[in-house]
């Protein structure tokens, strides 16, 4: 850290402690060249995701995008509120421990289905309807045969 008053690179924390939102940390710090004392602050950076979608278009990760579709697939089922914002948290938590910064909305929608086939099979078949975009009986019928064999 480059000092503003000497622009010495070298300095010593004397104080440390948290801002009041608790989003970053606040360091007082002493130049070891003048010995003057200045602020700094520390936060973490926010990476914005980017989604790749179907048609290569790219936009920001929405999590309550991510929800309303849960929401929309769970409808009139006995899944809580509690369980859909766990599955959000668990698609945002995979993503950001990949360190990606752009996904595909395909790779998203796999982890969802992944998430709500353990939750509620009706549910899991809404979404990979709209998902996957069933053209017709046949395709709901062979996707509703595979959870069926894998049970």
């Amino acid at each position: 850290m480059k000092c503003p008053y000497c622009g010495y690179l070298e300095s010593k924390v004397v104080d440390s402690r948290s801002t009041e939102d608790d989003i970053s940390i606040r360091r007082r710090r002493e130049c070891l060249g003048c010995s003057r004392r200045y602020t700094t602050y520390e936060k973490v950076e926010d990476i914005p995701i980017l989604i790749i979608k179907k048609n290569m278009n790219r936009e920001y990760f929405d999590r309550s995008k991510m929800i309303n579709g849960l929401i929309k697939a769970c409808q009139k089922r006995p899944v809580s509120r509690n369980q859909i914002e766990n599955i959000a948290d668990e698609v945002e938590k995979k993503i950001n421990n990949e360190m990606l910064t752009e996904v595909k909305s395909e790779y998203i929608g796999e982890i969802i289905m992944e998430h709500l086939k353990r939750v509620d099979e009706v549910s899991y078949v809404r979404f990979a309807s709209v998902y996957r975009q069933f053209k017709d009986v046949s395709t709901f019928l062979e996707e509703i045969k595979n959870l069926m064999s894998n049970k």
